[in-house]
């Protein structure tokens, strides 16, 4: 049939110069003038028909191009979230086999009302600048006044804060939470230990219940210092609108010792199948329960009701040992060397665990570790071995640190803080100097946290970024209730299930 019709097509072609050839001929010279201006006029209204064409064309292909742009922008800003640990944007495959950005997918999907509801949360959360370059970014602000009350709406609110004293910015930490105080505190040898350091449960929701309802915001220690390029350290900014009071969470020994097993206290972090962040608890028949047994998902599950409890989707710190693995994972290289010396709660653990794998452990480890960064967790070295900065030497501090590179760093991509063990100090002086300080900032530490019951203890230096914090346990809200009233009243909080009086420190 093809070749029919172009067969047609040359035959009628054939017949149309024919007789035009035969018109010609029978013209005079001002005819044939009249006409070939004709043809000319005709053929230049052809040309300009077809330049339209073109720049129409052209500029459809534009309109597509810068379209799927700003939706890519837009998709960015509404599908990030804010995290000092700046992980790279994980990828999805799309239908072709090729990488698409979850960012990319997203915005494929969003919508005017997702983009608000997007810009509502970085503004619920003090990111104004953040919600405001999402709105102008979507293709319908210029023509949808929803978008354009919120960004009026935002800058006002923005105009409105004020910028916080960073050294009136107060950072409190907890231990890993008791479950079920009546395994903490059951009598035995371990008993005096959790009754000072460790927090329940309930009297952790408490005090978070009331720093939240006296207007406390969950501050990055990112957000009070940043480093430049060269290492050293300018002073950031946090802004918060009138009644709003920036404070530092963190938690020490999030790895879930084996001395801890049977007294009442989670197993291990996991991410459940929404991608949550959860704890085991293995139960007296030997059952696992998932639920929010710690800090971790307790925070979580928190600002999620309650987003302006953070600030910009900042979470706290999370400081770890190394020696019985992070996390609940076993993930410390001794557990496969086994070495002569190796310890028995590790024996132990071993044994009744024939089918451990290091590499399984450390795969578990980092999944967790990395659904926590995402979520606005930071990391932080609490020493590999637990150890007192103050009192060892400088080649202990070194081989120590080593153990936490080797065994750690991997698992949670580095970190450049590290909050001392026993809460003591690199040095009792003003500032700090000397070797212990120089090799830990040749090896990459910026942020450094002692324990302090003071208010406030915050320096920036030129160096580094150091900061006090205050412990919020049994010793504390029974011997010192007036220095914690600024965050909340002791009375109203402490579990009537602990053992009094708490054992003084010794």
């Amino acid at each position: 049939m093809e070749k029919d019709n172009g067969k047609s097509r040359n035959r009628r072609q054939y017949r149309e110069r024919t007789t035009d050839s035969v018109r010609k001929e029978d013209l005079t010279e001002e005819e044939r003038i009249r006409e070939r201006r004709r043809r000319r006029r005709a053929l230049q209204r052809k040309r300009q028909r077809q330049r339209r064409m073109i720049l129409i064309v052209m500029a459809l292909a534009a309109v597509v191009i810068i379209t799927a742009a700003v939706r890519g922008i837009a998709g960015h800003f509404s599908s990030s979230k804010p995290s000092a640990s700046g992980t790279d944007k994980e990828t999805t495959a799309d239908a072709s086999g090729g990488d698409k950005t979850e960012q990319e997918t997203a915005s494929s999907k969003s919508s005017p009302k997702d983009t608000l509801k997007a810009a509502e949360l970085k503004a619920t959360q003090y990111d104004y600048d953040g919600a405001i370059e999402l709105l102008k970014a979507d293709t319908s602000y210029s023509s949808d006044s929803d978008m354009q009350s919120a960004v009026k709406k935002y800058e006002e609110a923005k105009a409105s804060c004020k910028s916080w004293p960073l050294e009136e910015v107060t950072h409190v930490f907890y231990h890993i939470l008791i479950k079920d105080p009546s395994k903490a505190f059951d009598g035995d040898y371990k008993e005096a230990d959790y009754n000072q350091v460790m927090t329940t449960i309930d009297e952790f929701n408490k005090i978070t219940q009331t720093m939240y309802d006296k207007g406390y915001v969950m501050v990055s220690i990112k957000d009070m210092a940043t480093v430049n390029e060269d290492g050293t350290m300018s002073p950031g900014e946090i802004l918060l609108p009138e009644g709003k009071i920036p404070f530092v969470l963190s938690q020490d020994d999030v790895c879930y010792y084996h001395y801890m097993d049977g007294d009442g206290f989670a197993s291990k972090l996991v991410v459940d199948d929404e991608g949550k962040i959860r704890n085991e608890y293995i139960e007296d028949d030997g059952s696992v329960s998932v639920g929010d047994y710690d800090m971790v998902p307790l925070i979580d599950r928190f600002v999620e009701e309650h987003p302006d409890f953070s600030y910009r989707g900042a979470k706290g710190i999370v400081a770890l040992t190394g020696y019985n693995g992070i996390l609940g994972y076993r993930t410390d290289i001794s557990y496969e060397t086994r070495p002569a010396d190796l310890d028995d709660n590790k024996v132990e653990w071993l044994d009744a665990h024939p089918d451990f794998s290091l590499d399984k452990e450390r795969e578990e480890a980092k999944k967790v570790a990395d659904a926590m960064k995402e979520d606005g967790w930071l990391f932080a070295s609490h020493t590999w071995g637990h150890q007192n900065i103050g009192q060892i030497s400088l080649e202990q501090l070194q081989a120590d640190t080593q153990k936490f590179k080797d065994n750690v760093d991997p698992l949670i991509g580095g970190t450049d803080i590290i909050i001392f063990a026993f809460g003591t100090d690199l040095t009792t002086q003003e500032d700090y100097s000397g070797d212990k300080f120089e090799y830990l900032k040749s090896v990459g530490y910026n942020y450094y946290c002692n324990v302090d019951s003071s208010k406030y203890f915050v320096q920036i230096r030129d160096r580094y970024f150091r900061q006090g914090r205050r412990n919020l346990d049994g010793y504390r809200m029974y011997y010192n209730p007036d220095l914690l009233e600024d965050l909340f009243n002791a009375k109203d909080v402490f579990d009537p299930s602990r053992p009094t009086p708490v054992p003084p420190m010794g």
